[in-house]
């Protein structure tokens, strides 16, 4: 079956073990993806102008929109876009040069902009807008626009978010079956 990748500039996409990348989605460019990483339906990830790096057992939910920011004289490195191991990207979000540490669950809609520092362990409840350069603390609940700290996240709730990442690896793993 023919992947929705394309290679600019000479970077083509590259893919770990047991990747499950959706028919209809768009990846092109400079995008790496540890292993058994989800990418769902109309994902579109472009790493033309920087780098895209996805972690381990992370699931990219439909609709959601991957992008960097190219280099310049006053920002040399530019913004590429990070998310870590066992993250679960809801649907509809928007990444945009932002940096996301392990155990992470980005509500639907969510807008995560360029420099944003998201710590592990950290639910961004629907809907947030994280603004350009804000770091959200590990171990937080962050909702609202621009996103502000609502509580401490209890032990159960810092469990599911590994749970989370794992209900989407038996998802996944029904639809590479399918293939």
């Amino acid at each position: 079956m023919q992947r929705p990748i394309s290679s600019f500039k000479g970077i083509t996409p590259i893919f770990g073990n047991k990747c499950y990348i959706d028919n209809s989605s768009i990846i092109v460019g400079d995008v790496v993806c540890g292993d058994e990483v989800s990418i769902w339906p109309l994902v579109a990830a472009r790493g033309d102008v920087n780098s895209i790096r996805i972690g381990h057992r992370t699931n990219i939910q439909d609709g959601t929109v991957l992008h960097v920011t190219r280099s310049s004289a006053n920002n040399p490195d530019g913004y590429p876009l990070n998310i870590g191991d066992d993250v679960t990207i809801g649907h509809k979000c928007m990444l945009h040069g932002c940096t996301l540490g392990n155990r992470i669950l980005v509500g639907m809609g969510a807008i995560i902009m360029d420099g944003a520092i998201v710590e592990d362990d950290v639910f961004v409840g629907a809907g947030c807008l994280v603004p350009p350069n804000k770091t959200l603390k590990s171990g937080y609940l962050y909702v609202g626009s621009p996103a502000k700290q609502a509580r401490k996240l209890s032990d159960s709730e810092i469990a599911f978010l590994k749970i989370s990442a794992n209900n989407y690896l038996v998802t996944k793993d029904e639809y590479l079956a399918e293939e």
